[in-house]
């Protein structure tokens, strides 16, 4: 299996990006081919010792940033390192491809090269959500930010399949995010989809309120891409005030340090229950290929860890079992 990586992509650069793909090839069975400036690319590998069979390159000597305007972009920059990838992906070269680079770019990308699947209305950016049962699925994260009853039937679906067959959950949960648990609670679209879904062949257990998102009670949450890209910023948020907090208390008196120092190991187990790189990419759900997207500030280890999701999503064929369900 090869895997192809964006090395210009994300906030710290090739060198985290280089490093997480060692580190993957080191721990999982795969090959990978990074598209990125030669020069810099072949720089940062010389500082390791690995498989040299195991990793090749590809020449990209360009590079989309996030304030540029993302189908503009992936238009004009041919050579950058982002659509290079993915034209690889889109030739066979690979069997998956990562980016931490600009979300806009890889959607458009996502959509104009490896294209969506037949039948399928709207790809859907997903990610893992963190509850106090483990972790949920989220999606749309930002994708589409305008949606009609179908593309939250769909993504129910797609959802569904992702969380059985990568995550493991047997019948997952799939909640409808909404104002209200009753039947009828919405909007327009909260309403239509409500009707479209759980008329499907899934384990569906209705409406679900954010309130009750942390708690785990669903395994696969389904929304519109502009409900969903609030709710993760808002969690984002309140986990980093509540840290915020906890710091500022610890570090009021002597006996809280110590109580600090005591629970040292616990808050780091909370901490990294949290931590988005411990979970690796977020798949870009109904496109023909494996696609992910890597949370921007990804150092080594998410990139490995998202190298480890790609790997699961190719091993478990999802695109094809997608494609037969949605026909």
């Amino acid at each position: 299996m090869n895997i192809i990586v964006d090395g210009m992509g994300g906030d710290k650069g090739p060198k985290e990006v280089v490093k997480g793909c060692i580190d993957a090839i080191e721990e999982l069975d795969v090959g990978i081919i990074i598209a990125g400036k030669r020069d810099i690319i072949e720089g940062e590998l010389l500082k390791y010792s690995f498989p040299k069979d195991q990793i090749s390159i590809i020449d990209a000597d360009e590079v989309i940033s996030n304030d540029e305007e993302p189908t503009l972009a992936i238009r004009r920059k041919k050579n950058s390192s982002m659509v290079v990838g993915m034209r690889a992906l889109a030739e066979g070269k690979g069997d998956g491809f990562l980016s931490a680079g600009s979300t806009g770019a890889l959607l458009a990308g996502g959509l104009f090269i490896v294209r969506r699947i037949k039948g399928i209305e709207r790809a859907a950016l997903t990610t893992v959500y963190p509850t106090t049962k483990g972790i949920s699925l989220l999606l749309d994260a930002g994708a589409n930010t305008d949606c009609k009853p179908q593309y939250l039937e769909q993504f129910a679906v797609m959802g569904s399949i992702y969380s059985e067959k990568v995550l493991g959950v047997k019948e997952p949960k799939v909640g409808l995010a909404n104002i209200g648990t009753e039947e009828g609670k919405g909007n327009a679209l909260a309403k239509e989809s409500y009707n479209l879904i759980k008329e499907l062949d899934l384990n569906f257990v209705g409406n679900i309120e954010a309130r009750d998102l942390p708690k785990g009670l669903v395994d696969v949450i389904v929304c519109d891409g502009f409900v969903g890209n609030i709710i993760l910023k808002l969690t984002e948020g309140m986990a980093m005030s509540i840290f915020s907090l906890l710091k500022d208390e610890f570090s009021k008196s002597l006996k809280s340090k110590i109580g600090a120092l005591m629970l040292k190991q616990q808050l780091k187990s909370f901490k990294s229950r949290t931590d988005y790189r411990e979970y690796g990419g977020a798949p870009l759900l109904g496109v023909r290929q494996p696609v992910f997207k890597a949370h921007g500030s990804s150092d080594a280890l998410a990139i490995k860890n998202a190298i480890r999701q790609v790997k699961a999503f190719v091993d478990g064929d999802i695109v094809n079992i997608i494609d037969e369900n949605i026909d």
